[in-house]
């Protein structure tokens, strides 16, 4: 498994190689376009190329693309729902021209709609962003902190989703840690938790682990990252994170604060080795 973490693609993606391996990544993660909203910036074949290139002679092993946060599924607006299914659809293209693994995405925020409801609509949408898709990027739902109604908190609904969906490019998931703790899987009682997690979607589901710490307290719903080792989940509880990881040969991005995300990056390389 490799160790990395999300990376800046500023002045273009194929900046980003570079500024994962001075940070000591063997795969990143990035966005390929602002991810407050704008039309995505044009890969051309020259950019494709210099970024195949430097992940070659960086000897980045995988790279990985998050969707922009706008994303909602389950929105009553009909241009954010069917805005959030081109722009997925986009990503998942750009990512099968630049030879990205995976794309992740969030999926939304119930609003007013129940949570059946929310689910529903999810599923259709997702139907219609899958539809026709032939690329060799495949995509990935991320688990959410729990907040307000965002979709996705607990691991069977997302399960529910990916089952009912049904497409071979809907693979799995990628497990944020810090979500994860913060809506109430407790990574300190870790046999227990993974136990919890095979039952609710199957350990064959975590396609990819967002390793971040908790700043808030176990079930605080909040959306809050820490350093590896210096928030509530702790080292212990990553020592056996990064185990599990191992074992099961799944890569780890760091989503933590860019000034000692090299540290982290270290950290988690010596768990590892």
């Amino acid at each position: 498994m490799h160790i990395g973490c999300h990376v800046s693609i500023a002045g273009g993606v194929q900046n980003a190689p570079e500024r994962a391996h001075d940070l000591g990544c063997e795969c990143f993660q990035m966005f390929t376009r602002s991810p407050q909203g704008g039309k995505a910036p044009e890969l051309t074949p020259e950019i494709i190329n210099d970024f195949k290139i430097l992940n070659t002679k960086h000897q980045i092993q995988n790279t990985y693309i998050h969707t922009p946060y706008y994303i909602n599924f389950a929105s009553q607006n009909n241009r954010v729902r069917y805005g959030s299914v081109s722009v997925v659809r986009d990503e998942l293209e750009r990512a099968t021209l630049l030879g990205a693994k995976y794309v992740m995405t969030h999926l939304g925020s119930a609003g007013d709609l129940s949570e059946k409801e929310a689910s529903e609509k999810t599923i259709e949408m997702l139907k219609k962003t899958l539809d026709g898709y032939a690329g060799s990027a495949q995509l990935l739902i991320e688990n959410s902190a729990g907040a307000g109604k965002i979709i996705g908190d607990d691991l069977s609904e997302i399960a529910e989703i990916i089952n009912k969906v049904n497409h071979p490019a809907l693979v799995g998931i990628c497990l944020d840690t810090q979500h994860s703790f913060a809506s109430g899987y407790a990574w300190r009682d870790f046999e227990n938790t993974i136990k919890k997690i095979d039952a609710e979607i199957g350990l064959e589901k975590i396609k990819l682990i967002h390793a971040n710490d908790s700043l808030t307290e176990f079930n605080s719903k909040k959306d809050r990252h820490a350093h590896i080792g210096q928030g509530q989940i702790g080292p212990e509880a990553f020592q056996n994170i990064v185990k599990f990881a191992k074992e099961k040969n799944i890569d780890m991005i760091l989503e933590t604060e860019h000034e000692k995300v090299k540290e982290d990056i270290e950290l988690l390389k010596k768990l590892r080795d």
